[in-house]
């Protein structure tokens, strides 16, 4: 991607109230995110604002050489160098920022969560079974957490046989800031011969309200993903439940009945979540799933096979990309529709295929209305693809 359209792409990304659905939508719709930023003015006065905040392009500069001089470097949804599985993801985040290998993203993956405050048996568990998988050419991703994630990640580095560790970790904040602070080494390490990734600009602190978007990248990135242990609220069994969303396998180590910590993993195996007890188990799951070792050797989609394709998981999801024809939508149709639409939109969660009922309208038209009330901070985007109407500042 030369380096205007970088420009466009992250002023676009970094603009007030363009979130995932938003930036991917404007994208489809005006055909680049040159031509979306043109039309957000517009937009905005349509849906009764008369400005909508853009990203300056002096600070998307800074971003830039910031980034740079870090040793990391930005890619974008739709560009050659964005991570092939999570292209796949229902609206993907519009730009990451990564540090060291960025083919490991196009090999096999696993990702391996569990709890922080883990025990000392789940934690030797997850190195040994990060460990295993790498030998076989397996790379972990996790999100460099206390407990099971650093097991996973430090096992995974263990058993690489390459020049590359075999594991990617995935962070909610800046990729110049380490979170927790004794993972620091770690984290440099993964930097240096792994892969680090952030969808955040340097110098984002690791907000509480990151961490789920961070464990939807990291289901985003794996074929299939592993608890090791759990509690029931666990924010490992948030990652379980978008990896399920996304069509991906779901493994989990079983656990007595006894511990607390082992209630999550124990309940998604009762609910159908493949029973993990050791490597093999892994490698049976994902074989399931295609050939691993073709998409290692050839970056491409493993191939067919049964009990579960590949193909079959990821088509649904597709993304559309800037090289796609913009969608045809008449400014003054949409205009006129902001009405029907906000009738029906309150404080309450309604999904968009409601909205599409009630208001007796096509789902892409309803989307488009959406997406002008978004960019104005009148409309608030939940988990599950819910909406409401944004509080008032």
């Amino acid at each position: 991607m030369d380096h205007a359209r970088l420009v466009a792409s992250l002023r676009l990304a970094r603009s007030r109230n363009i979130g995932p659905v938003a930036y991917h939508h404007l994208i489809q719709r005006f055909g680049s995110a040159e031509a979306a930023l043109e039309a957000l003015p517009d937009l905005a006065s349509r849906a009764g604002k008369k400005q909508v905040i853009i990203a300056k392009a002096d600070d998307i500069e800074r971003e830039i050489d910031s980034v740079q001089r870090l040793g990391a470097q930005h890619v974008v949804s739709g560009g050659l160098d964005y991570p092939p599985l999570l292209s796949h993801m229902e609206n993907p985040p519009p730009v990451l920022i990564v540090a060291g290998d960025t083919s490991l993203a196009s090999r096999p993956t696993l990702a391996m969560v569990g709890a922080r405050n883990s025990s000392a048996a789940a934690r030797k568990l997850a190195f040994q079974l990060a460990s295993g998988v790498a030998e076989q050419g397996i790379v972990t991703v996790s999100g460099l957490a206390r407990g099971i994630d650093t097991q996973a990640h430090q096992g995974a580095i263990q058993g690489s046989h390459d020049v590359s560790a075999m594991t990617i970790a995935v962070i909610a904040s800046g990729i110049d800031l380490q979170y927790p602070p004794e993972n620091a080494d770690l984290q440099r390490t993964i930097a240096e011969i792994g892969l680090l990734i952030t969808e955040y600009p340097p110098g984002t602190e690791p907000l509480a309200r990151h961490f789920p978007f961070r464990n939807r990248i990291i289901a985003g990135l794996s074929y299939a993903t592993l608890v090791v242990e759990a509690a029931p609220r666990s924010g490992s069994l948030i990652t379980a439940r978008l990896a399920n969303e996304q069509g991906r396998e779901v493994l989990a180590i079983p656990g007595s009945p006894l511990d607390k910590r082992s209630e999550g993993c124990n309940g998604l195996i009762r609910e159908g979540a493949t029973l993990v007890r050791n490597v093999d188990d892994i490698l049976e799951a994902l074989a399931n799933i295609g050939d691993v070792a073709a998409v290692a050797d050839s970056n491409q989609a493993p191939a067919a096979a049964e009990p579960r394709l590949l193909e079959e998981m990821l088509e649904p999801t597709l993304v559309p990309t800037e090289a796609e024809p913009p969608i045809a939508i008449d400014p003054e149709d949409i205009a006129s529709d902001h009405d029907r639409i906000s009738a029906h939109l309150s404080f309450a969660p309604i999904t968009v295929n409601d909205l599409a009922v009630l208001s007796e309208m096509a789902v892409e038209r309803v989307q488009a209305v959406l997406v002008e009330l978004e960019i104005t901070g009148q409309l608030t985007r939940l988990a599950g693809g819910k909406v409401q109407r944004a509080e008032s500042d």
